[in-house]
């Protein structure tokens, strides 16, 4: 699997900042996640494979020191959030099984693990999502569900890619 370029993450969610649409912010964050936590499509996405998808009970968001009750708090504070972890159930190899893997914020507004993480959480807790509910989860506008896949997240890499091309050197 070639690393992904940081250019390509950013194209993907300028892209998805100002649409409407929850599937592309989704998607757009599924990638961030991906980028900063060295994941593969399988192991945070809804796939086939016997991987598990991290939850929203996987994630921490704090300001400082303090833990946020990702349930109770503001969206004001989980935007604020200066540092987040997933606890990593069983996804990757070489990773125990429940470690909890931690980062901070980027100073990108956009690009940067409690922000990604903060919109994943407000997503789902404004649906009423259970706990259980895989980040990668989507609730659509007309009241259905879907899931990122790997192929959705293998598409939207390719289309950056096609599109900066140029600027990559390709």
């Amino acid at each position: 699997v070639k690393p992904v370029p940081v250019m390509v993450v950013r194209r993907i969610l300028a892209i998805a900042q100002p649409t409407n649409c929850p599937f592309t912010k989704a998607l757009a964050d599924m990638i961030g996640l991906a980028f900063f936590f060295l994941l593969r499509p399988g192991e945070y996405t809804d796939s086939k494979s016997d991987t598990s998808p991290f939850q929203l009970q996987d994630v921490q968001l704090f300001i400082g020191q303090h833990r946020l009750n990702l349930l109770t708090a503001s969206n004001a504070q989980l935007f604020t959030a200066t540092f987040s972890t997933l606890t990593f159930r069983d996804q990757k190899n070489g990773v125990v099984r429940g470690e909890v893997i931690g980062l901070s914020h980027s100073g990108n507004p956009q690009l940067s693990p409690p922000r990604i993480l903060a919109r994943r959480v407000i997503h789902l807790r404004t649906r009423h999502a259970p706990v259980g509910a895989p980040l990668s989860r989507v609730y659509m506008p007309d009241g259905h569900t879907k899931s990122v896949k790997p192929a959705d997240i293998t598409a939207a890499l390719k289309a950056a890619v096609t599109f900066l091309g140029p600027q990559l050197g390709f």
